[in-house]
């Protein structure tokens, strides 16, 4: 997005023509290890350059005034830094709100408001993390007008904090995390019991990561991430009886396979549980592959990550699954799978790049007939995390 398209945005709508600071924040994508991020596993994620820009200019008031390209129907919608009570008309300010709230209860108080033009690129409810995208980019507005100097770590747990106490979404810290600490042509395996990480170079050499956003928008995955959330404390509760363990990730497929009889009849928990131990696998096998330049086992490893999914732990649905097999079918296709929470959103395939235009069109192709609507698709750049950009 140009810079200068921004700051005119920003001046048409503000009437202050001034030179406004500009921000972005990415979204992300998760390259491997889906839904163990609340069981105790490593996720192997990575910022991608589609994300949220603002320009924004610091206030002498409290005052906050927003206004979103995305929803130009809501106008600007303004508040004051003393009144950030939660009110269910919010919208999509609902997350400034949540951050704006979550810094001050940290100590951080926030004596100037801002206005602010946001736009970003990322298709709603396509499970890229754009609400995790304007919670960064909002963090990053505030310690800099503010020069607080609080560290990106710090910035991505009052994101996560504000969506789960202001917001009430219960999500993992993986989404924030990627966005924040991204950095180009890197993924990032985080541990997410402790935040330990480390970047691993992602060289993908000659071919691209296809997103394929089904345009299904993901109605089940709130419920369906609750009740999975307590199917794995229940498998957790069994295992327990069997071997001294935190985490269904602390075991690893060994030592899981060992341990069977915890289960009895019970296949629905043995299925939950073995997905979340065989992909906290896959993660370290996945960060080895692209560190030997495997892109073929790396490929295999995606698959096997969709299939999980798919047969035990139940998340794809038949958009997902339809938009994966076609994927499959195509040559040049390494490997593809679902990604985010599941029941719609997006998928991912690793495609070869001499045959990313036939094989993109032949999966649209193959969609529209099956499914009776179009998917939308970007191929993904690696990128780097939330900033200031001027």
């Amino acid at each position: 997005m140009q810079n200068s398209y921004l700051k005119s945005r920003f001046n048409d709508l503000f009437a202050t023509p001034s030179n406004p600071t500009l921000f972005f924040s990415p979204g992300r994508v998760n390259l491997i290890g889906e839904h163990i991020d609340y069981n105790g596993g490593s996720v192997f994620p990575a910022a991608i350059t589609f994300g949220t820009y603002a320009a924004a200019l610091k206030r002498d008031d409290q005052t906050i005034r927003l206004y979103s390209g995305n929803f130009p129907e809501r106008g600007i919608i303004e508040f004051s830094l003393m009144d950030l009570e939660h009110k269910e008309d919010a919208h999509w300010s609902i997350y400034p709100k949540g951050v704006m709230d979550t810094f001050i209860k940290a100590g951080y108080p926030l004596e100037h408001g801002f206005d602010a033009y946001i736009e970003g690129n990322i298709p709603n409810g396509s499970g890229l993390s754009s609400s995790a995208s304007l919670e960064l980019l909002i963090s990053q507005i505030l310690d800099e007008f503010h020069g607080f100097g609080v560290s990106m770590i710090d910035k991505v747990k009052f994101s996560q904090i504000a969506e789960n106490q202001y917001v009430g979404v219960n999500c993992g810290i993986m989404d924030q995390f990627a966005i924040g600490m991204g950095k180009e042509n890197a993924a990032i395996r985080l541990n997410t019991n402790n935040l330990e990480y480390e970047y691993a170079e992602a060289d993908l050499q000659d071919c691209s990561i296809l997103i394929m956003n089904t345009n299904k928008k993901r109605e089940l995955a709130e419920s369906a991430y609750n009740e999975r959330r307590q199917q794995c404390e229940a498998a957790l509760s069994l295992l327990k009886t069997q071997k001294d363990i935190n985490f269904l990730c602390d075991l690893n497929v060994i030592e899981f396979n060992g341990i069977l009889e915890a289960f009895g009849e019970n296949t629905l928990l043995y299925r939950r549980a073995k997905h979340c131990i065989t992909e906290n696998e896959r993660v370290k096998n996945a960060v080895e592959a692209l560190a030997d330049g495997d892109l073929e086992i790396f490929g295999k490893l995606l698959n096997q990550s969709h299939i999980s999914l798919r047969d035990d732990y139940e998340v794809t649905g038949y958009e997902l699954d339809t938009i994966v097999k076609l994927a499959w079918e195509q040559d040049g296709v390494l490997g593809a799978r679902m990604t985010g929470a599941g029941f719609g959103g997006c998928a991912i395939a690793l495609v070869k790049n001499q045959k990313l235009e036939a094989i993109q069109a032949a999966i649209a192709k193959g969609y529209q007939e099956i499914i009776g609507y179009p998917a939308d698709f970007y191929v993904a750049s690696i990128g780097g995390g939330t900033r200031t950009l001027s």
